[in-house]
């Protein structure tokens, strides 16, 4: 198993960290789920969207579908931790507010959907008061990567589980990437595997429902990621990828593979630099990626990075302005014409309807 696993078959030195790692978390969902640790509910409706792995399954471009498809119905509002930021406690975003204060995921969400209330809070339980406070119009509230924040109790749990990677395969940290028990999963109403082949045919559906052995009353569904179209970063104009076009690839994301498989098979030749996930770039990074991009030939070249990224980027915007960095866009898109159940679910349960008849 470990050799399936990132990092390859030497992992297996770490195994006694990762059974330190197990005894955790089983002691504490077993406090959980006997009620010694209490769970709080709040009187309006929660949806978290989660995962049991360590980053890298697409739940940042799902709290912007979601937020996307409720905003004309709902007064939506999001929440996140704010990883990697440079602030402590709660936060809510305005006008003047960078990625440093709130977190890059945050602050993406704030810059595509300017009308919708961003917050951020180590403690969500903590959090939710304060922002009903200030948003007290607030109607619905999306929890970004809330599973194993079990001190809320949300009313709709949203798992995410790369199809390349799934649940049921991998291991806990730091041999593999799970940071949850598998049977945690069985908390979640709904279930989705991203990432996948924008071809998976029926036999292959049914074949990863069976492996995922969904408990009674959960829904799985599966999603494809669809790339939009380039604009740059500081002027917003617009450019096309095609086999003539060099590409520099600049990513500081948990999984870059599939942007990268993209990438390649739209354009000539793409050259890569992969940083950590959450990466803070510095005015040292931003040379280096000029320089790697001088050194990239043809007369065709550009430099592509994500909007997770951007925000990261932003504060370099003179050195930009004359630099072709281009920001590629991605979405969730539902296979197998299943997004309208998927929409109906959620729909439901933001006007407060029972979804278990629904969950199917």
């Amino acid at each position: 198993m470990f050799s399936k696993l990132p990092g390859g078959p030497w992992r297996f030195l770490l195994l006694p960290f990762s059974l330190l790692y197990w005894l955790g978390i089983g002691i504490r969902n077993w406090l959980y789920d006997r009620h010694i640790l209490k769970s709080s509910a709040f009187g309006l409706p929660l949806v978290c969207v989660g995962n049991l792995a360590a980053g890298g399954t697409g739940k940042s471009p799902m709290v912007e579908y979601l937020v996307d498809k409720l905003r004309t119905k709902f007064r939506v509002a999001t929440l996140s931790r704010g990883y990697k930021r440079k602030t402590q406690g709660y936060a809510l975003a305005n006008p003047s507010t960078t990625a440093l204060e709130i977190g890059d995921e945050p602050m993406q969400f704030h810059l595509k959907f300017p009308g919708i209330p961003v917050a951020v809070g180590e403690s969500r339980l903590e959090a939710i008061p304060q922002l009903l406070h200030d948003r007290p119009e607030t109607e619905i509230i999306i929890l970004d990567d809330a599973f194993q924040h079990r001190s809320i109790r949300a009313g709709l749990n949203i798992l995410l589980t790369e199809r390349e990677q799934l649940f049921t395969r991998d291991f806990f940290l730091p041999v593999g990437t799970l940071r949850d028990q598998k049977k945690s999963a069985r908390r979640a109403q709904l279930i989705i595997v991203t990432k996948c082949d924008p071809g998976m045919d029926q036999q292959e559906k049914e074949i990863v429902v069976r492996e995922l052995s969904p408990a009674r009353g959960q829904a799985v569904f599966f999603t494809t990621l669809d790339y939009g179209q380039l604009f740059h970063i500081i002027h917003r104009d617009q450019a096309v990828l095609n086999s003539g076009v060099n590409v520099l690839l600049v990513t500081g994301i948990a999984n870059p593979i599939p942007l990268q498989r993209f990438i390649t098979n739209a354009s000539g030749r793409v050259d890569t630099m992969h940083y950590s996930d959450h990466h803070l770039y510095t005015i040292d990074d931003l040379r280096e990626i000029k320089s790697r991009f001088e050194k990239l030939e043809g007369d065709h070249k550009i430099i592509i990075s994500t909007e997770k990224d951007a925000v990261r980027l932003y504060k370099f915007q003179s050195e930009l302005e004359n630099l072709p960095v281009y920001i590629i866009p991605v979405r969730h898109r539902f296979l197998f014409n299943e997004e309208e159940k998927f929409l109906g679910i959620v729909c439901d349960f933001a006007e407060k309807k029972p979804i278990n008849d629904q969950v199917k």
